[in-house]
């Protein structure tokens, strides 16, 4: 079982940046592949970005391409997401998501992984 908790939320001015962390309990999480989503008010709850366990496949929803940047410390057993340029729209829950790697392929649907933290709130003022 995987426990993940993120941290790193808060308010922030638009144009600001954030940088989120999402710790892993797992000692084999370095097997795992890593996701962030979001969710808004009335919302479903959305891809942000991903990163395969090797780190050499990452993928970013359009809306968020250019100004975010997942990574990970497989060392630490930790994943960033990087927000620059923070938009209003990008008011969200945050979430950090595992999946077992059984292959290096970046998913982007919730339903395709298994371990979720609690989230954490990021809330961008205009």
């Amino acid at each position: 079982q995987v426990q993940l908790v993120e941290s790193g939320g808060g308010l922030v001015q638009a144009g600001g940046s954030l940088r989120l962390s999402c710790a892993a309990s797992e000692d084999t999480w370095s097997r795992y592949n890593m996701g962030w989503f979001r969710q808004a008010p009335g919302k479903e709850r959305e891809f942000v970005a991903g990163i395969s366990w090797t780190a050499f496949n990452i993928a970013y929803a359009n809306s968020v391409k250019g100004r975010f940047t997942i990574s990970r410390d497989n060392a630490k057993n930790a994943v960033y997401l990087q927000m620059n340029s923070l938009k209003p729209e990008d008011t969200a829950v945050y979430y950090c998501a595992a999946v077992g790697a059984d292959s290096t392929v970046v998913r982007r649907s919730r339903a395709d992984y298994d371990y979720w933290g609690q989230g954490t709130q990021v809330t961008v003022s205009s």
